[in-house]
């Protein structure tokens, strides 16, 4: 109002006023007696009693103002000794965090004072104010559930990085994450706090003692005789660790929990409340009388259907009302405490929202007679209150207040131009709305209510001692048990109801944010939703690192399934209007978003690498394919690399050139985000006891500068630079010709549909794997449980103090698993049920459909972000491993063809040229590595088409050098494992006593051997001459290589052993040298596989490299016989250590590895290839029978003599593994000794005595048998083709080598 009390001059309307009967009819307002009538009625006397009609003064619009001023006066006299400084206090009267002195650490601050993160090890801070006198209490409202302590500290208390309040005298706290009080010395206290909780902290200072509440628990006396007297003062306080938050409620609103007898250290504004009621009980007055002009008398009206119907007299008598209650709606204390309660009164009728359109109108009337800067102030806060007490409201089992919150939410979004104001300046700039749509979780079951809402628990609790996996649970299950399970089902299924009302409301919410029809008065309001969600999404993404600026993950799990509901809910309303578009169930994101500049990926990594040097790289594609011209000048940008390294000019260049984007940037870097404000607002001011310089109020965060450098392109977008209009394509623009020419759907949902898949990636499938622990904990527990009571069962009767303590465990585990499984159903309705099982499931499948998009646009590809690769692979990792518990994956409809989808991308893209990524090609890698372990999975590999089979398997057989080999070494492993020498082991059979594994995991999966793409790869290997011999020499270079590593760590680890001193083989050198051990033993996998597939590769000697495969082969074969079967060796005596991080390194797996390469090479073979392998294997100068006998323990003479004072000591045998290894497989290897036995004695016999010049100079282990051209040199053919393979230069002399020719000594020498 232009003028506060000046008359009835109204700044938006002047009315002309009259009391001449005749003029009633034109200008509306009513005769002076009806006047006077509805005026008394409208403005009564705070007692209520009307005067009698002969005494009341006669009211007109003339004297109004001057009445109300009487009216609003009666009883503030009496109330203005309140304002006085209240006894036993000392301090500012409005209390807020001392953000000047009183703190240590480094800590972020909100706007209002009142909100705190930690940003240091234990950082403290107290309040302005003091009490040394008197009964006083404030409230703490709990933002995260971690390290705090919270109380009372004295201006004397001194903290530091590691003392806080509590650890010093005269200091007192409560730690709700530890569950104790601290005052010095620690003791057990109240019980654990949880996120969306309340703390009183109250202290009366008449009897000397302190207390605390939990949502308005009493907790009990913490402590009693607490030091007062002269100079004793005590300051609300709290110590807290990095990132923990809170916010304080010293009086500035109404307490949520008050106490009686306890004042709050801030005094409510009770002058301004007496007005503020008054007030509204005229406004409801208005509302509750109406005028009936054609009789001449007052009339009650129904007020739910109250509307102002242009009516002057009451307009101009509700302007009066608002001339007083404007400018109180600007303060906190009053819309909390006035006008949210009025406003949810209205709702607490019950009925749908839209039966209550009495909030539309008074909305209506709040835009019409306040002033804007009113209206916004008073919207701002109506928002944050009830943001607030939607989160710390306590749960209880109906979900009541969570909905009654929601529910006023809706009703002030419904209006137009109130929802477009809160989206433009509140809901993502001040709030941290996201919170409307999370449903907290509740830590202790007992005070939600879950033991009446599911008063039988149940948990699985049959087990085999293998798996820790439930085994035939239906058929074992006892009648009790299957009674007890259902009646768990029936509560899960109560509780899911009330929790889908909350989801309901939450979709609602969305639903209105994204309305695009509601184009009155500028723009729509899903235009500026996406603009807003967008600047969340890069908070998000470009601040990984900073943790105070992330939206916490539970909030963000919540607000994807809602966001998914309310996409699919437009998307599919669009189809039904416009039948050519897509339903959602066809959902994807086409790939000219990816590179045609009109949706911001900030600084996300592409398939292809920078942003930069794609558009640098691909720009004639872009040209050809899509018709994007990109222009010079961009390429030439400043890129963020560039801005790192002269941030001052190009931020001051920036900010010269654009005066509206510098105030962006400046609103950015005043307000970091999405921090963690415990006030659901923003954390403002960083305050650092090291760094006072920092503590400038508006001085923001340093490490957020150089990220907010850049502005967001999307602040500037319209409607029509996103849906387009008139032959513009909007964000659909350079459509590539691969692309089918039909209409997806409205172009706005594409892009919100693009902001879930991010979403996703950020922090949601995280925390999707973090919630699974609850259901761990439980089959921990019931494990636990159920050994105590075997344990009880076995417990001999005399020993009563045994049973007693058997019976105690069986109590506390029994306690633990009620409370476990009624968490668990909680989390298993509103994180794991089968509708969000099916919100992700869409999710994969809309990313599958999005890749196969972007990949028929062949080199465009390189646009598409990794983004959407991580998450087609994360959402189907966790529908398979974190949802399977509750729900069957196999149930999802389609899901046979989605495995297949996704096994092609896997299997195309690994090994894809344009992607160049390590990390994102690291993940293909191991996803299809996960794939082809699980049999279902496998199975779908078979069933993508023969040519795209081919080409992975050709890619898998590409050569090991310069590129990541033990993950396709592991997948060859696995297609083989099951099919090779005694290789049908799940867990190594030395292993079998241990403790079992997560037996989910890829390697502990069952053998599934893929016989058609082991078919596919002996044709490869045959077919392919070049290839084969690249592939198994790049194979054996890393044999050689890990296994002389693996010898090498074994000996530095047996000379540590060997030492008197006490000493310790550091874990990573014994994970090495595991891992060394198991990728020996992978790699002889991959050979036997070779060797069985395609022995011709080895034995048929017309290829031109097969000999020289077959001698390397023989060379590292004897190597590795030699060093693991040598007896008392160093492998016998490192296995023996029985390290922890050496438990697969044994005997079996490796020898028989090689047992079944060389049962291959020497009997399941043709007459001619075994002549040709056993002639090889015996030329070998390492080569020893007894390592061949060893395999079947038969020990040499020798060495019984000398063991046989051990004769305990057992020998390897492979006849000792009849589970593994069949009664065939033996035959073979005695068949094996037999034939090597027969061959080795004819060898000896038949071999002459050499001269040691007719000896090869290089290895002095085979006669001469080549000569090289042109420098007539010799050696044996096995050295200068080992030779040749690397260097063409001669051993000798270095001349080049032209070609190599058979020599065979002349007769006459």
């Amino acid at each position: 109002m232009t003028s506060r009390g000046a008359g009835t001059a109204f700044s938006r309307k002047n009315y002309r006023l009259s009391t001449e009967p005749e003029k009633s009819k034109v200008t509306g307002i009513v005769n002076s007696r009806l006047l006077n009538d509805y005026l008394h009625r409208v403005f009564a006397s705070a007692d209520g009693n009307q005067p009698a009609a002969a005494y009341r003064k006669h009211l007109t619009f003339q004297n109004l103002q001057e009445h109300l001023d009487r009216l609003l006066a009666e009883e503030n006299g009496s109330e203005d000794g309140r304002d006085q400084v209240a006894e036993g206090r000392l301090g500012p009267s409005t209390v807020v965090l001392d953000h000047t002195s009183g703190f240590e650490g480094l800590l972020l601050v909100d706007d209002d004072l009142l909100g705190v993160i930690g940003h240091s090890n234990f950082g403290s801070i107290r309040a302005t104010t003091c009490v040394y006198k008197g009964k006083w209490i404030y409230e703490v409202l709990i933002s995260s559930q971690g390290l705090m302590q919270i109380g009372w500290c004295t201006l004397n208390c001194r903290f530091n990085q590691e003392e806080g309040v509590g650890d010093t005298p005269d200091s007192y706290a409560y730690d709700g994450n530890r569950v104790r009080k601290w005052n010095v010395t620690t003791t057990n206290y109240g019980k654990s706090w949880a996120a969306g909780d309340i703390v009183s902290c109250l202290i009366d200072l008449d009897e000397g003692t302190i207390a605390f509440c939990l949502n308005g628990i009493s907790l009990g006396t913490a402590f009693d005789n607490i030091t007062r007297g002269a100079g004793m003062a005590y300051f609300p306080a709290i110590s807290l660790s990095f990132k923990e938050s809170v916010a304080f409620n010293f009086g500035s609103r109404p307490l949520r929990y008050p106490v009686e007898g306890y004042r709050p250290l801030q005094d409510p504004p009770v002058a301004d409340l007496v007005k503020a009621r008054k007030l509204l009980g005229y406004l409801k007055n208005v509302i509750h009388i109406g005028i009936d002009v054609t009789e001449g008398k007052l009339v009650e009206k129904d007020t739910s259907m109250w509307q102002l119907q242009g009516e002057p007299t009451v307009l101009i008598t509700l302007a009066h009302i608002f001339n007083y209650f404007s400018p109180l709606m600007c303060k906190v204390y009053l819309v909390e405490d006035v006008l949210m309660t009025f406003l949810l009164s209205i709702l607490e009728r019950g009925g749908a929202v839209e039966a209550h359109p009495l909030i539309q109108q008074l909305l209506d009337l709040m835009w019409l007679l306040m002033e804007e800067y009113e209206v916004h102030e008073c919207l701002k806060q109506l928002l944050m209150s009830l943001l607030r007490a939607y989160r710390f409201s306590p749960i209880i089992p109906d979900l009541g207040l969570q909905i009654h919150y929601l529910r006023l939410t809706i009703a002030v979004l419904k209006h137009e131009k109130s929802r477009k104001y809160l989206l433009s300046n509140v809901l993502f700039d001040v709030l941290r709305s996201v919170v409307f749509f999370y449903i907290k979780s509740p830590l202790r079951v007992e005070e939600a209510g879950l033991q009446e809402l599911i008063p039988t628990t149940w948990w699985p609790n049959r087990f085999t001692k293998e798996q820790g996996k439930e085994s035939k649970e239906v058929k074992e299950e006892s009648a009790e048990e299957r009674l007890r399970r259902r009646a768990y089902e029936r509560g899960c299924q109560r509780l899911k109801k009330r929790i889908e009302v909350v989801e309901g409301l939450q979709v609602q919410i969305l639903k209105l944010l994204l309305n695009n029809k509601d184009r009155g008065g500028g723009e729509a309001s899903r235009y500026i939703f996406l603009n807003k969600f967008r600047k969340f999404l890069q908070e998000n993404a470009s601040n990984r690192g900073n943790l105070t600026v992330l939206c916490p993950p539970e909030y963000m799990v919540c607000f994807l399934h809602r966001l998914i509901a309310a996409l699919r809910f437009f998307w599919d309303g669009h189809k039904a209007k416009t039948p050519a578009t897509l339903s959602s169930e066809e959902a994807y994101v086409p790939p000219q978003l990816f590179y045609n500049g009109k949706v911001d990926y900030f600084d996300l990594q592409r398939l292809g690498g920078l942003l930069s040097h794609l558009k640098k790289t691909l720009k004639d594609d872009l040209a050809a394919k899509a018709n994007v011209l990109i222009d010079p000048a961009e390429l030439q940008a400043v890129t963020m690399d560039d801005l790192d390294e002269d941030e001052e000019s190009a931020t001051s260049a920036a900010q010269s050139q654009r005066p509206s984007a510098a105030l962006a940037i400046g609103g950015a870097l005043a307000r970091p985000g999405w921090l963690s404000s415990p006030t659901l607002g923003r954390a403002n001011r960083f305050l650092s006891t090291a760094a006072v310089s920092l503590m400038n109020p508006r001085r923001p965060l340093g490490g957020l500068e150089k990220i907010k450098v850049r502005t967001l392109s999307v602040e500037q977008r319209t409607e029509e630079d996103i849906e387009g209009s008139h032959g513009n394509e909007g964000l659909l623009l350079g459509r590539p010709p691969e692309e089918p020419d039909q209409p997806i759907t409205e172009n706005s949902l594409l892009e919100i549909l693009d902001g879930i898949v991010m979403m996703y990636n950020l922090s949601v499938h995280q925390q999707l794997g973090k919630m699974v622990g609850v259901s761990d904990d439980v089959n921990e527990y019931a494990m636990a449980l159920k050994d105590t009571e075997e344990k009880i069962s076995r417990c001999p009767k005399r020993r009563r103090d045994i049973h007693e303590e058997l019976l105690k465990s069986q109590k506390v585990f029994s306690e633990k698993l009620n409370h476990l499984s009624r968490r668990l159903a909680w989390i298993n309705v509103t994180i794991y049920s089968k509708e969000k099982m099916q919100d992700i499931y869409w999710l994969l499948r809309v990313c599958i459909r999005t890749i196969e998009h972007g990949d028929r646009t062949g080199s465009l590809f390189a646009f598409m972000p990794e983004f959407y690769l991580s998450v087609a692979m994360n959402s189907y990792s966790a529908l398979k491993n974190y949802f399977s518990p509750v729900n069957s994956m196999e149930e999802l409809p389609g899901y046979e063809e989605t495995l297949m989808r996704l096994a092609a991308i896997l299997a195309k893209h690994f090994a894809d040229s344009r992607i160049v990524g390590t990390d994102i090609r690291d993940s293909l890698m191991q996803a299809l590595a996960s794939y082809v372990c699980y049999p279902h999975s496998l199975r779908a590999v078979e069933r993508i088409p023969e040519e795209q089979r081919i080409s992975m398997m050709k890619n898998l057989l590409a050569p090991y050098e310069q590129r990541p080999w033990a993950q396709t070494n592991w997948i060859l492993v696995r297609l083989w494992r099951g099919c090779g020498f005694g290789y049908r082991y799940t867990r190594l059979p030395h292993l079998l006593k241990t403790k079992p594994e997560d037996a989910s995991l890829p390697s502990l999966q069952k053998p599934c051997p893929s016989t058609l793409l082991q078919r596919h790869m002996a044709d490869l290997l045959r077919s392919d001459r070049d290839l084969a011999p690249s592939f198994l020499n790049s194979v054996l270079n890393q044999l050689n290589w890990a296994f002389s590593e693996f010898i090498g760590m074994i000996q530095e680890i047996q000379q540590a052993a060997e030492r008197l001193e006490r000493n310790f083989v550091d874990s990573r050198q014994l994970k090495v040298c595991a891992t060394c051990f198991d990728l020996s033993v992978s790699l002889l996998r991959v050979l036997e596989m070779t060797v069985t597939l395609a022995p011709e590769i080895f034995l048929d000697w017309s290829r031109p490299s097969s000999e020289l495969l077959l001698r390397r082969l023989a060379q590292l074969l004897n190597q590795v016989l030699n060093r693991v079967t040598a007896e008392r060796n160093l492998f016998d005596r490192v296995v023996n250590l029985r390290l922890p991080g050496l438990e697969s390194v044994d005997h079996y797996p490796i020898l028989v590895a090689v047992t079944g390469i060389l049962v291959r090479l020497l009997v399941d073979t043709d007459v001619q290839g075994a002549e040709r392998a056993t002639a090889v294997l015996l030329a070998d100068p390492c080569f020893q029978l007894r390592s061949i006998q060893y395999l079947l323990g038969h020990a040499e003479p020798s060495a019984l003599a000398a063991a046989a004072p051990a004769a305990d000591k057992r020998h390897f045998s492979l006849h000792t593994y009849t589970e593994y290894i069949s009664v065939e497989e033996l035959a073979k290897v005695e068949k094996m000794l037999s034939h090597l036995s027969e061959e080795s004695k004819q060898a000896a016999a038949t071999t002459l005595p050499t001269s040691e010049e007719d000896l090869c100079p290089i290895c002095y282990a085979h006669p001469i048998s080549a000569i090289f051209r042109p420098c007539s040199h010799k050696s044996c053919k096995a050295c200068i083709n080992q030779h040749l393979m690397n260097n063409k230069d001669c051993f000798f002399c270095k001349a080049t080598i032209t070609g190599v020719d058979d020599f065979t000594k002349p007769a006459s020498s």
